[in-house]
């Protein structure tokens, strides 16, 4: 975004740096005194942010111990690094940006002083094609690649919280080689209508810096949010499909009932199975203890890769993928729950891993101490309503109790967490879009007078400046969207890969709200200063 916002600093003072080289300046004086301006603007820059934060990180520490996030002990204060870390960052993120950008001001020519033209050439200099297109591989990159060694990873906050990223940067990057594109495929309308467009496509480092900071938010709220929402209705799916009972009963410790005639009745509770993982170390599994193995199989539909559930006895284990051992007919050394063992118990039936819970399942020989939190019933009629109702849970049908069951899109932590990011990365786009606009809408006081003069009226410029700021925010909003698109598909395909539902969902509202509040900026940047400048 510094890079986008120093890019198009030196497209608009083109004819200065001309004038400049007509008097005699060098090319390496021009790149001194950028790279001076934007030391100091740094300095300020940073400084000015190191205020705001020793300001505004108690509220923020406060936040998080009030959200659960932060331990009720944690406050701000102690060791001062942090603020030096900020400051010289900042700095170095100032310098770094106007690197390219000095390049291209010390290649301006005398000539540049007499043109009049605000066609942009040129838009996207080497070092940073090479760094967004290595970004962009880089992302795509590992993503493909975890899909194909361990999707289960697809589904970890840390991945789909971390990831994207590169993604994300990558397209910011390369975004002056998409915006002109994306504009011309649009046919807007009228004599505003091909103003804007042409106006947007030519001046690409403008669409582009407006662009690129619209692009982070959207694609940061989509792919968080929408991966965090995709992930949980898969785990409510998945928890539906498995179970083909009429009735669930679920409570912390339900009494054993007795099954009428003509009724199934499969009561399940918690458990844990230790296994060696190599010569040291220990795995902790969590797993559900079987009452009834033979009703068990039959009011469950479990996501069988090899072997059969119901072969599952005292001398045996139901695993999933995740287990080193995962042959059907091999043994597996286990320790029980309450440390007893190690007991060997012969592979019944291996499991896909789904989204995580799909397994193990041991009998309740091999599992003491486990309590039955869980009943699944089918038949019965009335009578086993009744007899399920003594067991002290809460009945319900299945598909109430798997919407009572169904998980929240991540813990309030969690969610608090994104919230934050997400909330930090739109505060950031906010100021960069009413910087960027406000400077490109000043300087284009002689634009707008030419086009009053060929008639335009007030209203037609307005309608001009701000649907061109407008078409740059939707440009981002869809390159947004193609990259959460990408995640999501990816993510897709890793839950398919796991046989787990394939239930991925956008967040609507929440990537609306980031698009319209960068719009409402956007507009208002815009048309603040072209109505005082159409006057």
């Amino acid at each position: 975004m510094v890079a986008s916002t120093f890019a198009f600093a030196v497209a608009l003072r083109r004819r200065e740096f001309g004038l400049l080289r007509t008097a005699g300046a060098t090319p390496g004086q021009i790149r001194r005194l950028l790279l001076a301006e934007a030391a100091a603007l740094g300095v300020l820059a940073s400084a000015a942010g190191c205020a705001l934060g020793a300001a505004g990180a108690p509220l923020l520490a406060r936040a998080l111990v009030d959200g659960g996030l932060a331990p009720a002990w944690f406050t701000v204060g102690g060791p001062a690094w942090p603020f030096h870390a900020a400051f010289w960052t900042g700095v170095a993120v100032a310098l770094a940006g106007a690197v390219a950008a000095s390049r291209r001001a010390g290649k301006v020519g005398p000539t540049a002083a007499l043109r009049e033209a605000d066609v942009d050439a040129d838009t996207l200099p080497l070092g940073r094609a090479l760094l967004g297109t290595g970004l962009l591989l880089a992302g795509l990159g590992l993503l493909v690649w975890t899909y194909a060694t361990d999707p289960s990873a697809l589904l970890k906050r840390k991945t789909y919280t971390t990831l994207p990223m590169l993604l994300i940067t990558g397209i910011a990057l390369l975004s002056p080689l998409l915006v002109r594109p994306a504009a011309r495929l649009l046919r807007l309308r009228g004599a505003v209508g091909t103003l804007v467009r042409e106006n947007s496509a030519a001046s690409v480092r403008r669409t582009a810096a407006v662009a690129a900071p619209v692009l982070v938010t959207v694609a940061l709220a989509g792919t968080l949010f929408g991966s965090a929402a995709s992930v949980t209705r898969a785990k409510g799916a998945e928890g539906r499909e498995q179970t083909v009972a009429e009735y669930v009963v679920s409570g912390p410790a339900l009494r054993p009932v007795t099954a009428p005639a003509g009724a199934v009745v499969s009561p399940t509770g918690p458990t844990s199975v230790f296994v060696r993982d190599g010569d040291a170390a220990v795995v902790k599994y969590g797993a559900r203890a079987v009452t009834d193995p033979a009703a068990f199989a039959e009011l469950t539909r479990l996501p069988v890769v090899a072997g059969d559930p119901r072969d599952l006895d005292d001398r045996s284990i139901v695993v999933n993928e995740e287990f080193e051992r995962r042959r059907v007919g091999e043994t597996v050394e286990v320790w029980r729950a309450d440390g007893t063992g190690p007991v060997r118990l012969r592979i019944a039936a291996v499991l896909a891993l789904g989204t995580g819970d799909n397994g193990p399942y041991v009998t309740r020989a091999n599992a003491p101490g486990s309590v039955p939190d869980r009943i699944d019933a089918r038949g019965g009629g009335t009578a086993a309503v009744r007899a399920l109702e003594a067991s002290g849970g809460t009945v319900r049908t299945a598909d109430a109790w798997a919407e009572a069951a169904r998980p929240s899109n991540g813990s309030p932590q969690a969610r608090l967490g994104m919230v934050l990011v997400l909330g930090i990365a739109l505060v950031y786009t906010v100021i960069g879009l009413a910087n960027t606009l406000l400077m490109a809408t000043s300087v284009r006081g002689g634009e707008l007078a030419s086009l009053r003069l060929a008639g335009a009226t007030r209203a037609q410029i307005l309608r001009v400046v701000t649907g061109e700021a407008t078409l740059a925010v939707a440009i981002g909003t869809l390159l947004g969207l193609a990259v959460t698109a990408l995640v999501l598909g990816t993510l897709g395909a890793g839950l398919a890969a796991l046989s787990a539902p394939v239930a991925l969902a956008l967040p609507w509202a929440t990537v609306g709200a980031a698009a319209g509040v960068c719009a409402a900026v956007a507009i208002a940047a815009s048309a603040l200063p072209a109505w005082r400048l159409t006057r």
